[in-house]
């Protein structure tokens, strides 16, 4: 191995480091949140770290921690390091019995700014344009652009018109559940789901689905909602760090 290959995989080495980190989040142009955490691992591309809540593959959030500076690729003099990242991986995490639930985010910087169209609608999701490990503001696309306004994820796959019994937690702050109700699925696919519905949930929303006879529950993005009839209303949903079992189904 040459230096410069060896110097190369150093840098793509994670390094863990349980440095505070503050996330921020602009979910939309009324909604935001921000949680003090810690992370996990660290390279100079990327991190990991815990959340109390979800969030969504393809989110950018807004990073701030005193990075080493060694691993920085701007302001190298400030106390703190503020960069964008994209979400690459959002995984729950089983807590133990009695602690509250948590989940493992996966991002890669981007940069000291987000794109301009994030500007101007913070709503949009993205994703990179190509593979490569490092990534930058110019290197992104917004996610699903020129396609259907529900993630490719949702549409992807086997789709089952299955009648399931799910029992629904809509997740409010800090993830957690404000209400609930037992319903059923219309159609159910490895990486979504439509359900019924009667809760004022909207799209933009994060959801909680416990299957019977299944240990480990299923989180969900709100990607669209349909008015069927009497109150009662179609959710359309992208599963988080997690697929519907259906080899029980097939």
């Amino acid at each position: 191995m040459t230096k410069s290959d060896d110097k190369d995989q150093r840098g793509k080495e994670r390094i863990r480091l349980a440095l505070p980190v503050r996330v921020h989040c602009r979910e939309s142009l009324d909604a935001e949140w921000s949680e003090i955490t810690r992370l996990i691992d660290l390279t100079p591309f990327g991190a990991s770290f815990g959340l109390s809540r979800p969030t969504e593959r393809g989110r950018l959030l807004l990073l701030t921690m005193p990075m080493p500076r060694q691993l920085r690729a701007f302001d190298h003099t400030e106390d703190q390091y503020r960069v964008w990242a994209l979400v690459r991986s959002t995984t729950w995490r089983v807590a133990a019995s009695g602690a509250p639930q948590s989940f493992v985010v996966g991002v890669a910087f981007i940069g000291k700014y987000p794109p301009a169209s994030f500007l101007q609608n913070p709503s949009r999701r993205y994703e990179p344009r190509g593979e490569g490990e490092r990534l930058d503001v110019g290197s992104l696309r917004v996610m699903g652009q020129g396609r259907s306004p529900f993630a490719p994820q949702v549409e992807r796959g086997t789709r089952l018109d299955v009648a399931a019994a799910v029992v629904l937690e809509l997740l409010g702050e800090g993830g957690k559940a404000v209400t609930r109700e037992e319903t059923v699925t219309a159609n159910i696919s490895r990486h979504g789901a439509t359900i019924y519905t009667t809760l004022p949930v909207k799209p933009g929303s994060f959801v909680c689905l416990t299957i019977p006879r299944e240990p480990t529950p299923l989180f969900a993005a709100v990607r669209g909602r349909t008015e069927v009839a009497g109150g009662v209303a179609h959710l359309h949903l992208e599963f988080i760090g997690g697929e519907w079992p259906l080899d029980d189904l097939l």
